[in-house]
């Protein structure tokens, strides 16, 4: 993938924030499509912190989970703006405080605005590293570890988004496409899938 960065699309760190909240168990397809609308009515986070729920919740109702995820907009704002002046904070400790924030989307945001050398652990990631035979862990955490031992720290950034892109659009979960895998020849389970 010569081209590995985030295909959710955002201006500003807090919009990507939002934008990796309600990518939660969602594709980025359907946040892009969602976000617009968001932030033109709530371009940052003292406009969001002074929204109701339910005014987040009607323009983020065709994402997954949009009640929770709209709990979560509010009171992620609502802290941004109290205890952190309204920036986004750069470290991975800091930002899982947010409201509706995981160690999976505080590493995206670490990484991909602040070059911090995190690695996110989504389901291709985990999918990927799994079947590449770069770990062998049973979970994201595990399988993070992994990743943090082998992958050089400069690279963490970046592998993060080699290995989404090679599982969303490669090495896909259902039938994986291994003739068109640069990296098949080397791969454990390219011969038992």
């Amino acid at each position: 993938m010569p081209s590995a960065e985030t295909e959710l699309h955002y201006k500003d760190p807090f919009q990507l924030l939002v934008a990796t909240i309600l990518s939660a168990q969602c594709t980025d397809k359907r946040v892009n499509l969602t976000t617009p609308t968001l932030f033109s009515r709530f371009p940052d986070a003292a406009t969001m912190a002074q929204a109701s729920i339910e005014e987040i919740y009607e323009i983020i109702r065709a994402v997954s989970y949009p009640n929770n995820k709209a709990k979560h907009l509010a009171g992620m704002a609502y802290m941004l703006v109290h205890h952190y002046g309204g920036h986004v904070p750069e470290e991975p400790d800091e930002l899982q405080k947010l409201p509706g924030v995981g160690r999976k989307t505080a590493n995206v945001v670490a990484s991909v605005i602040y070059k911090k050398a995190v690695i996110a652990v989504d389901t291709h990631v985990f999918r990927v590293s799994r079947r590449l035979g770069l770990s062998n862990g049973k979970t994201p955490l595990h399988v993070e570890r992994d990743l943090n031992t082998i992958i050089q720290p400069e690279w963490l950034p970046v592998a993060h988004h080699w290995l989404i892109l090679h599982g969303r659009y490669v090495c896909t979960a259902r039938k994986p496409f291994c003739n068109r895998c640069g990296v098949a020849k080397w791969c454990p389970s390219w011969t038992h899938i």
